[in-house]
């Protein structure tokens, strides 16, 4: 698919400096390319007139950012140490099993690629799973399997928080790279385990 420079020069004039739009031009390409390829990189460069090298830098930074093509579902397993204790390294290595992959693999199909993840800031839900960056909360072995397996077949269970439908890891990219996809208000935003110790301050307990 072709990169849309007038949506790219929509993006950059969000910001009062061009430099600025680097990631959310970054997440576009993904948007189109499912990666961030080469040709992306040069765009980005020659729209906001700087060095190339720049934008593969942050491009490298950042894990979001993935430099060869990744599945259409694309699964994170916290394995930090309490998602970890909690049953995300047997979450981690149970997939791996299951869809014969190993970390940053992907499937033959090219359904859903496979990695290990830093905290997701979710730890009273843990162990977490993502798919496409949307939360699967207090996961086990077989509810794990049961996502990538619904992956695969086109039919994955909605996310425990969010949207009531997982997209696309493309469909995602575009949303982080600014643009509404008019989901950002379904599902569960903050779940009770979050809110709990609001609740009991207010409680005055």
């Amino acid at each position: 698919m072709t990169l849309d420079r007038d949506l790219m020069q929509t993006i950059i004039k969000r910001y009062p400096r061009s430099r600025s739009a680097i990631m959310p031009l970054l997440h576009y390409v993904q948007s189109v390319s499912g990666y961030v390829t080469n040709e992306g990189i040069e765009t980005i460069a020659e729209l906001l007139v700087i060095e190339t090298a720049e934008v593969s830098a942050v491009a490298t930074f950042y894990t979001q950012y993935k430099r060869k093509p990744v599945g259409e579902y694309h699964v994170g397993v916290c394995t930090n140490t309490l998602c970890a204790v909690m049953g995300g390294d047997a979450i981690f290595s149970a997939l791996k099993d299951h869809l014969g992959v190993e970390n940053d693999g992907v499937t033959a199909d090219g359904k859903v690629s496979l990695e290990h993840i830093e905290c997701n800031a979710a730890c009273d839900y843990a162990p977490v799973v993502m798919a496409n960056w949307e939360f699967y909360d207090n996961q086990t072995v077989e509810s794990a399997k049961a996502l990538v397996d619904g992956a695969r077949a086109g039919n994955p269970p909605a996310p425990t928080r969010g949207p009531k439908k997982l997209v696309t890891y493309k469909e995602a990219s575009a949303v982080l790279a600014g643009l509404d996809d008019g989901l950002a208000r379904e599902g569960v935003q903050a779940g009770q385990a979050t809110l709990l110790g609001l609740k009991l301050s207010k409680e005055g307990k």
